[in-house]
Protein backbone atom coordinates (compact mmCIF):
# COMPACT_ATOMS: atom_id res chain seq x y z
CA UNK A 1 0.00 0.00 0.00
CA UNK A 2 1.22 3.62 -0.97
CA UNK A 3 2.40 5.84 1.99
CA UNK A 4 1.16 8.94 2.16
CA UNK A 5 2.03 11.59 4.53
CA UNK A 6 -1.43 12.49 5.50
CA UNK A 7 -0.71 14.65 8.28
CA UNK A 8 1.42 17.31 6.40
CA UNK A 9 -1.72 16.88 4.01
CA UNK A 10 -4.08 17.64 6.78
CA UNK A 11 -1.28 20.55 8.30
CA UNK A 12 -1.36 22.88 5.02
CA UNK A 13 -5.14 22.44 4.56
CA UNK A 14 -5.49 23.84 8.02
CA UNK A 15 -3.38 26.92 7.29
CA UNK A 16 -5.69 27.48 4.08
CA UNK A 17 -8.72 27.14 5.99
CA UNK A 18 -7.61 29.43 8.69
CA UNK A 19 -6.66 32.31 6.15
CA UNK A 20 -10.30 31.65 4.35
CA UNK A 21 -12.08 32.39 7.70
CA UNK A 22 -9.75 35.02 8.56
CA UNK A 23 -10.98 36.91 5.01
CA UNK A 24 -14.24 36.41 5.99
CA UNK A 25 -13.75 38.09 8.86
CA UNK A 26 -12.71 41.26 6.71
CA UNK A 27 -16.09 40.77 5.11
CA UNK A 28 -18.14 40.59 8.33
CA UNK A 29 -16.20 43.84 8.72
CA UNK A 30 -17.54 45.37 6.14
CA UNK A 31 -21.50 44.25 6.62
CA UNK A 32 -21.02 45.77 10.10
CA UNK A 33 -20.01 49.26 8.26
CA UNK A 34 -22.73 48.99 5.72
CA UNK A 35 -25.32 47.71 8.53
CA UNK A 36 -26.64 44.70 6.11
CA UNK A 37 -28.28 42.86 8.88
CA UNK A 38 -25.87 39.61 8.51
CA UNK A 39 -22.70 40.71 10.12
CA UNK A 40 -23.13 37.67 13.31
CA UNK A 41 -24.19 34.93 10.55
CA UNK A 42 -20.37 35.92 8.97
CA UNK A 43 -18.60 36.00 11.91
CA UNK A 44 -20.15 32.79 13.04
CA UNK A 45 -19.08 31.49 9.63
CA UNK A 46 -15.23 32.58 10.20
CA UNK A 47 -15.32 30.80 13.23
CA UNK A 48 -16.37 28.11 12.41
CA UNK A 49 -13.98 27.81 9.09
CA UNK A 50 -10.98 28.69 11.59
CA UNK A 51 -11.82 26.42 14.74
CA UNK A 52 -12.42 23.29 11.67
CA UNK A 53 -8.75 24.95 10.93
CA UNK A 54 -7.21 25.14 13.99
CA UNK A 55 -7.93 21.93 14.84
CA UNK A 56 -6.73 19.91 11.48
CA UNK A 57 -3.76 22.00 12.55
CA UNK A 58 -3.72 20.82 15.78
CA UNK A 59 -3.83 17.04 15.42
CA UNK A 60 -0.80 17.15 13.03
CA UNK A 61 1.33 19.23 14.67
CA UNK A 62 4.05 16.39 14.64
CA UNK A 63 4.34 15.67 11.32
CA UNK A 64 7.23 15.01 8.80
CA UNK A 65 8.44 18.74 6.73
CA UNK A 66 8.25 16.51 3.57
CA UNK A 67 5.89 17.25 0.41
CA UNK A 68 6.47 14.72 -2.51
CA UNK A 69 4.75 14.84 -5.82
CA UNK A 70 2.00 13.07 -4.43
CA UNK A 71 0.92 14.84 -1.34
CA UNK A 72 1.14 18.09 -3.70
CA UNK A 73 -1.66 16.66 -6.01
CA UNK A 74 -3.71 15.97 -2.98
CA UNK A 75 -3.16 19.09 -0.85
CA UNK A 76 -3.70 20.87 -4.28
CA UNK A 77 -7.35 19.38 -5.37
CA UNK A 78 -8.33 18.81 -1.78
CA UNK A 79 -7.58 22.04 -0.33
CA UNK A 80 -9.90 23.94 -3.03
CA UNK A 81 -12.72 21.12 -2.30
CA UNK A 82 -12.51 21.87 1.10
CA UNK A 83 -11.89 25.84 0.59
CA UNK A 84 -15.03 25.93 -1.23
CA UNK A 85 -16.90 23.79 1.16
CA UNK A 86 -15.91 25.42 4.23
CA UNK A 87 -16.86 29.00 1.89
CA UNK A 88 -20.47 28.01 1.62
CA UNK A 89 -20.96 28.92 4.94
CA UNK A 90 -21.35 32.55 4.84
CA UNK A 91 -24.38 31.51 2.28
CA UNK A 92 -25.60 29.17 4.06
CA UNK A 93 -25.83 30.77 7.47
CA UNK A 94 -27.47 33.77 5.95
CA UNK A 95 -30.03 31.95 3.75
CA UNK A 96 -28.64 34.65 0.98
CA UNK A 97 -28.68 31.64 -1.99
CA UNK A 98 -31.26 28.63 -1.64
CA UNK A 99 -30.25 25.42 -2.64
CA UNK A 100 -26.90 23.27 -1.51
CA UNK A 101 -26.32 22.87 -5.05
CA UNK A 102 -26.86 26.07 -5.83
CA UNK A 103 -24.92 27.18 -2.88
CA UNK A 104 -21.83 25.11 -4.05
CA UNK A 105 -21.91 26.21 -7.74
CA UNK A 106 -21.48 30.12 -6.67
CA UNK A 107 -18.63 29.41 -4.20
CA UNK A 108 -16.93 26.59 -6.31
CA UNK A 109 -17.55 29.85 -9.08
CA UNK A 110 -15.69 31.85 -7.36
CA UNK A 111 -12.68 30.03 -6.03
CA UNK A 112 -11.96 29.13 -9.51
CA UNK A 113 -12.30 32.72 -10.91
CA UNK A 114 -15.27 31.39 -13.23
CA UNK A 115 -17.75 33.97 -13.01
CA UNK A 116 -21.03 31.81 -13.39
CA UNK A 117 -24.02 32.61 -11.40
CA UNK A 118 -27.67 30.77 -10.35
CA UNK A 119 -28.19 34.41 -8.79
CA UNK A 120 -31.34 36.26 -10.19
CA UNK A 121 -31.18 39.27 -8.23
CA UNK A 122 -27.48 40.34 -7.55
CA UNK A 123 -28.33 43.73 -6.02
CA UNK A 124 -31.04 42.09 -3.73
CA UNK A 125 -27.97 39.83 -1.69
CA UNK A 126 -26.01 42.04 1.71
CA UNK A 127 -23.11 44.09 1.09
CA UNK A 128 -21.05 41.77 3.16
CA UNK A 129 -22.04 38.63 1.23
CA UNK A 130 -21.36 40.25 -1.92
CA UNK A 131 -18.16 41.58 -0.75
CA UNK A 132 -17.44 37.84 0.43
CA UNK A 133 -18.54 36.44 -3.08
CA UNK A 134 -16.07 39.14 -4.30
CA UNK A 135 -13.42 37.97 -2.38
CA UNK A 136 -13.96 34.26 -3.22
CA UNK A 137 -12.60 35.85 -6.55
CA UNK A 138 -9.83 36.99 -5.31
CA UNK A 139 -8.41 34.68 -3.27
CA UNK A 140 -8.43 32.03 -6.06
CA UNK A 141 -7.42 34.41 -8.75
CA UNK A 142 -3.86 33.78 -7.56
CA UNK A 143 -4.26 30.84 -6.07
CA UNK A 144 -4.96 29.89 -2.17
CA UNK A 145 -2.10 27.70 -2.92
CA UNK A 146 0.63 29.94 -3.77
CA UNK A 147 -0.38 31.89 -1.14
CA UNK A 148 0.00 29.34 1.63
CA UNK A 149 3.56 28.76 -0.40
CA UNK A 150 4.61 31.97 1.09
CA UNK A 151 3.93 31.37 4.28
CA UNK A 152 5.37 27.81 4.12
CA UNK A 153 9.09 28.29 5.69
CA UNK A 154 7.34 29.55 8.78
CA UNK A 155 5.91 25.86 9.26
CA UNK A 156 9.05 24.02 8.38
CA UNK A 157 7.92 22.94 4.80
CA UNK A 158 9.41 22.94 1.27
CA UNK A 159 6.60 24.14 -1.27
CA UNK A 160 8.07 23.72 -4.87
CA UNK A 161 6.01 20.24 -4.78
CA UNK A 162 2.58 22.70 -4.41
CA UNK A 163 3.54 25.32 -6.65
CA UNK A 164 4.08 22.47 -9.50
CA UNK A 165 0.73 20.86 -8.79
CA UNK A 166 -1.09 24.50 -8.71
CA UNK A 167 0.66 25.93 -11.84
CA UNK A 168 1.33 23.23 -14.50
CA UNK A 169 1.62 25.14 -17.32
CA UNK A 170 4.32 25.22 -19.67
CA UNK A 171 6.14 28.50 -18.20
CA UNK A 172 8.37 27.79 -15.89
CA UNK A 173 10.11 31.82 -15.32
CA UNK A 174 10.89 32.52 -11.98
CA UNK A 175 11.29 35.86 -9.92
CA UNK A 176 13.49 34.44 -7.42
CA UNK A 177 15.09 31.35 -7.16
CA UNK A 178 13.40 30.65 -3.94
CA UNK A 179 9.79 29.44 -4.42
CA UNK A 180 8.39 31.55 -1.76
CA UNK A 181 10.07 34.76 -2.21
CA UNK A 182 8.11 33.95 -6.09
CA UNK A 183 5.23 33.90 -4.08
CA UNK A 184 5.55 36.80 -2.17
CA UNK A 185 6.44 38.71 -5.74
CA UNK A 186 3.73 37.56 -7.49
CA UNK A 187 0.98 38.70 -4.57
CA UNK A 188 2.49 41.95 -3.99
CA UNK A 189 1.87 42.55 -7.54
CA UNK A 190 -1.47 41.09 -7.37
CA UNK A 191 -2.62 43.31 -4.10
CA UNK A 192 -0.97 46.31 -5.24
CA UNK A 193 -2.84 46.38 -8.94
CA UNK A 194 -6.07 45.41 -7.16
CA UNK A 195 -5.43 48.41 -5.10
CA UNK A 196 -4.65 50.89 -8.33
CA UNK A 197 -7.70 49.84 -9.85
CA UNK A 198 -10.14 50.37 -6.96
CA UNK A 199 -8.56 53.86 -6.92
CA UNK A 200 -9.34 54.80 -10.29
CA UNK A 201 -12.47 52.99 -10.73
CA UNK A 202 -13.72 55.50 -7.85
CA UNK A 203 -12.29 58.25 -9.56
CA UNK A 204 -14.52 56.99 -12.54
CA UNK A 205 -17.06 56.97 -10.93
CA UNK A 206 -18.21 54.30 -8.87
CA UNK A 207 -18.73 53.95 -5.47
CA UNK A 208 -16.17 52.67 -3.27
CA UNK A 209 -17.46 49.19 -2.97
CA UNK A 210 -18.36 48.85 -6.13
CA UNK A 211 -15.00 49.56 -6.87
CA UNK A 212 -13.13 47.22 -4.42
CA UNK A 213 -15.39 44.67 -5.55
CA UNK A 214 -14.55 44.69 -9.50
CA UNK A 215 -11.57 45.09 -8.95
CA UNK A 216 -11.08 42.36 -6.87
CA UNK A 217 -13.17 40.76 -10.03
CA UNK A 218 -10.99 41.81 -12.35
CA UNK A 219 -7.44 41.05 -11.58
CA UNK A 220 -9.11 37.08 -10.11
CA UNK A 221 -9.94 37.35 -13.86
CA UNK A 222 -13.05 36.70 -12.35
CA UNK A 223 -16.64 38.56 -13.20
CA UNK A 224 -18.63 38.60 -10.53
CA UNK A 225 -20.13 41.77 -10.78
CA UNK A 226 -22.09 43.92 -7.94
CA UNK A 227 -24.79 44.51 -10.31
CA UNK A 228 -27.26 42.84 -11.87
CA UNK A 229 -26.09 44.04 -15.46
CA UNK A 230 -22.59 43.53 -14.95
CA UNK A 231 -20.62 46.27 -16.31
CA UNK A 232 -23.30 47.86 -18.71
CA UNK A 233 -24.53 49.32 -15.38
CA UNK A 234 -21.73 52.02 -15.83
CA UNK A 235 -22.04 52.01 -19.80
CA UNK A 236 -22.78 56.04 -19.33
CA UNK A 237 -19.36 56.16 -17.95
CA UNK A 238 -16.85 54.97 -20.23
CA UNK A 239 -14.28 55.64 -18.72
CA UNK A 240 -15.33 52.71 -16.04
CA UNK A 241 -14.39 50.66 -19.00
CA UNK A 242 -11.29 51.71 -20.23
CA UNK A 243 -9.76 51.06 -16.89
CA UNK A 244 -11.31 47.52 -16.91
CA UNK A 245 -10.43 47.19 -19.84
CA UNK A 246 -6.61 47.79 -18.78
CA UNK A 247 -6.37 45.89 -15.62
CA UNK A 248 -8.15 42.71 -17.44
CA UNK A 249 -5.25 42.90 -20.12
CA UNK A 250 -2.81 42.96 -17.06
CA UNK A 251 -4.49 40.37 -14.97
CA UNK A 252 -4.16 37.97 -18.71
CA UNK A 253 -0.44 38.56 -18.96
CA UNK A 254 1.99 36.97 -17.29
CA UNK A 255 2.72 38.31 -13.91
CA UNK A 256 6.06 37.76 -14.30
CA UNK A 257 6.50 40.43 -17.10
CA UNK A 258 4.79 42.98 -14.69
CA UNK A 259 7.71 42.13 -12.28
CA UNK A 260 9.68 43.18 -15.57
CA UNK A 261 8.26 45.89 -15.74
CA UNK A 262 8.48 47.43 -12.60
CA UNK A 263 12.17 46.35 -12.11
CA UNK A 264 13.09 48.79 -15.46
CA UNK A 265 13.31 45.20 -17.48
CA UNK A 266 11.22 46.36 -20.55
CA UNK A 267 13.19 44.90 -23.14
CA UNK A 268 11.91 41.13 -21.81
CA UNK A 269 8.16 42.14 -22.15
CA UNK A 270 8.57 42.96 -25.51
CA UNK A 271 10.86 39.92 -26.45
CA UNK A 272 8.57 37.45 -25.37
CA UNK A 273 6.41 35.30 -27.98
CA UNK A 274 3.48 34.43 -26.01
CA UNK A 275 2.48 38.56 -24.93
CA UNK A 276 3.29 39.48 -28.19
CA UNK A 277 1.32 37.24 -29.71
CA UNK A 278 -1.48 37.61 -26.84
CA UNK A 279 -1.48 41.36 -27.81
CA UNK A 280 -2.00 39.93 -31.44
CA UNK A 281 -5.05 37.70 -30.44
CA UNK A 282 -6.50 40.97 -29.19
CA UNK A 283 -5.63 43.79 -31.63
CA UNK A 284 -6.88 41.57 -34.35
CA UNK A 285 -10.32 39.59 -32.19
CA UNK A 286 -11.21 43.49 -31.85
CA UNK A 287 -11.00 44.53 -35.30
CA UNK A 288 -13.36 41.73 -36.30
CA UNK A 289 -15.72 42.28 -33.73
CA UNK A 290 -15.58 45.89 -34.35
CA UNK A 291 -15.79 45.62 -38.19
CA UNK A 292 -19.34 43.97 -37.60
CA UNK A 293 -20.38 46.17 -34.89
CA UNK A 294 -20.00 49.33 -36.89
CA UNK A 295 -21.75 48.02 -40.02
CA UNK A 296 -24.39 45.63 -38.64
CA UNK A 297 -25.07 46.75 -35.02
CA UNK A 298 -26.43 49.85 -33.55
CA UNK A 299 -25.29 50.43 -30.16
CA UNK A 300 -26.74 52.68 -27.77
CA UNK A 301 -24.43 55.60 -28.03
CA UNK A 302 -24.02 56.70 -24.07
CA UNK A 303 -20.84 57.43 -24.61
CA UNK A 304 -18.65 60.52 -24.68
CA UNK A 305 -20.20 63.62 -26.27
CA UNK A 306 -19.20 63.53 -29.54
CA UNK A 307 -20.68 64.20 -32.77
CA UNK A 308 -22.64 60.67 -33.87
CA UNK A 309 -20.94 59.06 -36.43
CA UNK A 310 -17.55 59.53 -33.92
CA UNK A 311 -19.74 58.52 -31.04
CA UNK A 312 -20.59 55.17 -32.93
CA UNK A 313 -16.80 55.15 -33.65
CA UNK A 314 -15.91 55.16 -30.03
CA UNK A 315 -18.59 52.99 -28.79
CA UNK A 316 -18.03 50.43 -31.28
CA UNK A 317 -14.08 50.34 -30.27
CA UNK A 318 -14.89 50.19 -26.76
CA UNK A 319 -17.13 47.80 -26.55
CA UNK A 320 -15.19 45.42 -29.00
CA UNK A 321 -12.11 45.26 -27.11
CA UNK A 322 -13.83 45.21 -23.88
CA UNK A 323 -15.82 41.58 -24.76
CA UNK A 324 -13.01 40.28 -26.51
CA UNK A 325 -10.21 40.96 -23.66
CA UNK A 326 -13.38 39.68 -20.79
CA UNK A 327 -13.68 36.41 -22.81
CA UNK A 328 -9.81 36.25 -24.32
CA UNK A 329 -8.69 36.31 -21.03
CA UNK A 330 -11.57 34.60 -18.93
CA UNK A 331 -12.54 37.38 -16.53
CA UNK A 332 -16.50 37.37 -18.45
CA UNK A 333 -17.40 40.65 -17.55
CA UNK A 334 -20.13 41.84 -19.83
CA UNK A 335 -21.20 45.60 -21.37
CA UNK A 336 -23.93 44.27 -23.52
CA UNK A 337 -25.12 40.96 -25.06
CA UNK A 338 -22.52 39.63 -27.37
CA UNK A 339 -25.01 36.56 -28.52
CA UNK A 340 -27.35 39.42 -29.54
CA UNK A 341 -25.38 41.05 -32.27
CA UNK A 342 -25.12 38.66 -35.12
CA UNK A 343 -25.19 34.70 -35.84
CA UNK A 344 -21.57 35.21 -36.55
CA UNK A 345 -20.43 36.71 -33.44
CA UNK A 346 -22.30 34.15 -31.16
CA UNK A 347 -19.89 31.43 -32.84
CA UNK A 348 -17.08 33.91 -33.02
CA UNK A 349 -16.94 34.44 -29.41
CA UNK A 350 -17.96 30.81 -28.51
CA UNK A 351 -14.68 30.11 -30.48
CA UNK A 352 -12.83 32.41 -27.85
CA UNK A 353 -13.64 30.60 -25.09
CA UNK A 354 -11.18 28.04 -26.16
CA UNK A 355 -8.33 30.75 -26.37
CA UNK A 356 -7.27 31.96 -22.54
CA UNK A 357 -4.96 33.75 -21.35
CA UNK A 358 -1.06 33.97 -20.69
CA UNK A 359 0.70 31.44 -18.60
CA UNK A 360 1.46 32.61 -15.04
CA UNK A 361 -1.81 35.00 -14.66
CA UNK A 362 -4.80 34.50 -13.22
CA UNK A 363 -6.78 33.85 -16.45
CA UNK A 364 -8.11 29.79 -17.57
CA UNK A 365 -8.37 28.17 -20.50
CA UNK A 366 -6.04 26.50 -22.69
CA UNK A 367 -3.43 29.72 -22.65
CA UNK A 368 -1.78 31.31 -25.53
CA UNK A 369 1.50 29.98 -25.12
CA UNK A 370 -0.04 26.05 -25.65
CA UNK A 371 -1.59 27.34 -28.81
CA UNK A 372 1.09 29.60 -29.73
CA UNK A 373 3.61 26.47 -29.91
CA UNK A 374 0.91 24.25 -31.57
CA UNK A 375 0.71 26.46 -34.72
CA UNK A 376 4.68 25.85 -34.47
CA UNK A 377 4.69 22.81 -34.52
CA UNK A 378 1.89 22.46 -37.03
CA UNK A 379 3.89 24.52 -39.35
CA UNK A 380 6.94 22.95 -39.45
CA UNK A 381 5.77 19.52 -40.01
CA UNK A 382 4.64 21.11 -43.33
CA UNK A 383 8.41 21.77 -43.69
CA UNK A 384 9.34 18.46 -42.45
CA UNK A 385 7.51 17.27 -45.16
CA UNK A 386 9.37 19.23 -47.20
CA UNK A 387 12.56 18.64 -46.12
CA UNK A 388 12.67 15.08 -44.18
CA UNK A 389 16.49 14.78 -43.70
CA UNK A 390 16.57 18.52 -42.42
CA UNK A 391 17.20 19.14 -38.50
CA UNK A 392 14.46 21.22 -37.89
CA UNK A 393 13.26 22.57 -34.47
CA UNK A 394 10.66 24.41 -32.70
CA UNK A 395 11.56 27.52 -30.76
CA UNK A 396 10.21 30.13 -28.05
CA UNK A 397 11.84 32.88 -26.97
CA UNK A 398 15.16 32.19 -28.69
CA UNK A 399 15.44 28.23 -26.68
CA UNK A 400 14.73 25.25 -28.80
CA UNK A 401 11.71 23.66 -27.19
CA UNK A 402 11.92 20.11 -26.17
CA UNK A 403 9.57 17.55 -28.44
CA UNK A 404 8.78 16.45 -24.39
CA UNK A 405 7.25 19.75 -24.10
CA UNK A 406 5.80 19.71 -27.55
CA UNK A 407 4.74 16.26 -26.80
CA UNK A 408 3.53 17.42 -23.31
CA UNK A 409 1.59 20.66 -25.12
CA UNK A 410 -0.47 18.48 -27.54
CA UNK A 411 -1.63 15.84 -25.13
CA UNK A 412 -2.90 18.73 -22.56
CA UNK A 413 -5.18 20.16 -25.67
CA UNK A 414 -6.68 16.39 -26.40
CA UNK A 415 -7.55 15.85 -22.93
CA UNK A 416 -9.09 19.65 -22.97
CA UNK A 417 -11.10 18.50 -25.82
CA UNK A 418 -11.97 15.20 -24.96
CA UNK A 419 -12.76 16.40 -21.25
CA UNK A 420 -14.90 19.25 -23.58
CA UNK A 421 -17.09 16.36 -25.63
CA UNK A 422 -17.19 14.53 -22.37
CA UNK A 423 -18.56 17.76 -20.11
CA UNK A 424 -21.11 18.66 -23.71
CA UNK A 425 -22.76 14.74 -23.15
CA UNK A 426 -23.35 14.96 -19.42
CA UNK A 427 -25.51 18.25 -19.67
CA UNK A 428 -27.21 16.60 -22.77
CA UNK A 429 -27.69 13.80 -21.05
CA UNK A 430 -29.42 15.69 -18.67
CA UNK A 431 -31.86 17.31 -20.82
CA UNK A 432 -29.72 20.34 -22.21
CA UNK A 433 -29.82 21.05 -25.92
CA UNK A 434 -27.09 21.24 -28.32
CA UNK A 435 -26.27 25.05 -28.20
CA UNK A 436 -26.62 25.14 -24.30
CA UNK A 437 -24.57 21.84 -23.90
CA UNK A 438 -21.82 23.13 -25.44
CA UNK A 439 -22.12 26.72 -24.15
CA UNK A 440 -21.99 25.66 -20.66
CA UNK A 441 -19.19 22.24 -20.77
CA UNK A 442 -17.03 25.06 -22.65
CA UNK A 443 -17.40 28.13 -20.52
CA UNK A 444 -17.07 26.24 -17.03
CA UNK A 445 -14.07 24.23 -18.49
CA UNK A 446 -13.13 27.58 -19.96
CA UNK A 447 -13.68 29.26 -16.57
CA UNK A 448 -15.31 31.81 -18.58
CA UNK A 449 -18.23 32.96 -17.16
CA UNK A 450 -21.20 33.71 -19.76
CA UNK A 451 -22.18 30.33 -21.90
CA UNK A 452 -24.08 30.85 -24.76
CA UNK A 453 -28.01 30.26 -25.86
CA UNK A 454 -30.01 30.16 -22.60
CA UNK A 455 -27.19 30.57 -20.34
CA UNK A 456 -25.69 33.61 -22.45
CA UNK A 457 -24.43 36.98 -20.95
CA UNK A 458 -28.25 38.40 -20.36
CA UNK A 459 -29.24 35.43 -18.55
CA UNK A 460 -27.43 32.95 -15.19
CA UNK A 461 -27.04 29.39 -14.80
CA UNK A 462 -30.26 29.16 -12.61
CA UNK A 463 -31.74 26.76 -14.82
CA UNK A 464 -29.02 24.01 -14.83
CA UNK A 465 -30.88 21.17 -13.12
CA UNK A 466 -29.17 20.01 -9.70
CA UNK A 467 -26.72 17.16 -11.23
CA UNK A 468 -26.02 19.93 -13.87
CA UNK A 469 -24.36 22.23 -11.24
CA UNK A 470 -22.31 19.86 -9.50
CA UNK A 471 -20.85 18.72 -12.91
CA UNK A 472 -20.73 22.18 -14.47
CA UNK A 473 -18.52 23.04 -11.46
CA UNK A 474 -16.38 19.86 -11.46
CA UNK A 475 -15.64 21.08 -14.64
CA UNK A 476 -14.54 24.39 -13.22
CA UNK A 477 -12.49 22.68 -10.64
CA UNK A 478 -10.58 21.12 -13.88
CA UNK A 479 -9.98 23.56 -15.87
CA UNK A 480 -8.48 26.10 -13.21
CA UNK A 481 -5.94 22.97 -12.32
CA UNK A 482 -5.48 22.70 -15.57
CA UNK A 483 -7.20 18.87 -15.80
CA UNK A 484 -3.90 17.08 -14.60
CA UNK A 485 -3.74 17.91 -10.98
CA UNK A 486 -7.17 16.83 -10.49
CA UNK A 487 -7.48 13.95 -13.38
CA UNK A 488 -4.38 12.56 -12.26
CA UNK A 489 -6.28 11.59 -9.00
CA UNK A 490 -8.60 8.79 -10.28
CA UNK A 491 -5.52 7.10 -12.38
CA UNK A 492 -4.50 4.06 -10.41
CA UNK A 493 -0.53 4.40 -11.22
CA UNK A 494 -1.21 7.23 -8.74
CA UNK A 495 -2.27 5.27 -5.86
CA UNK A 496 0.49 2.57 -6.64
CA UNK A 497 3.65 2.03 -5.54
CA UNK A 498 5.59 2.45 -8.65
Amino acid sequence: MLRFNFKVILHIIGVLLLFNGGLMLLSALVSWLMKDGVTFEIVLSAFIVMITGGFMMLVSLKHEAQIQKREGYLIVSLGWILMTITGMTPYLLTDAIQGLSSVFFETMSGYTATGSTILTDIESLPTGILFWRSMTHWIGGMGIIVLAIAILPLLGIGGMQLFTAEAPGPNSDKLHPRITDTAKRLWLIYVSYTFAETLLLYLAGMSLFDAVNHAMSTMASGGFSTKNASLAHWNHLPWVHYIVIIFMFLAGSNFVLSYFAFTGKFKKIFQDNEFLTFAKFIFVFSMIVFAVLITHVDLDQDAFEHPQVWGKVESSLRHSFFQVIAIITTTGFVTADFTAWTPFMTVFFFGLFFLGGSAGSTSGGIKVVRHLLMIKSGFLEFKRALHPNEIIQSRYNGKVVSKEIIGNILGFFILYMISFIVGSLGFGLMGLDFENAIGVAASSLGNVGPAIGDFGPASNFSSLPTLGKYWSSFLMLMGRLELFTVLILFTPFFWSKN
